[in-house]
């Protein structure tokens, strides 16, 4: 059986212009430790491949079991621009909880 992220958490996102905000909240304290061993910025550029062209900056918060990211780059110019069918960036973290993770 494949470990996906959503089989450990839920998750919002959203857009400022480029920038795409992804916030992950695991379900239990386990799940949060696995998530902030695996999903870290440099394998959320592997999952996303070139839809993030900038940094991805992390930021725990260990009081409500939650990541968020900030995706510069990710949105393809942002709402005004982009001609991409996510251009603000409300479904992105759907693609995130598909992220696969290690069965530990």
């Amino acid at each position: 059986m494949t470990l996906r992220v959503w089989d450990l958490a839920h998750g919002r996102s959203g857009d400022k212009g480029d920038i795409c905000n992804i916030g992950l909240i695991a379900r239990d304290d386990a799940a949060y430790t696995t998530l902030c061993q695996q999903v870290t910025p440099e394998r959320m550029h592997q999952h996303f491949g070139d839809m993030i062209k900038g940094d991805i900056e992390r930021y725990e918060l260990p009081n409500i079991r939650a990541l968020n990211f900030v995706c510069k780059g990710a949105l393809d110019g942002g709402g005004t621009l982009s001609l991409r069918s996510d251009h603000l960036g409300k479904v992105m973290y759907t693609w995130l909880l598909r992220m696969e993770l290690d069965d530990e």
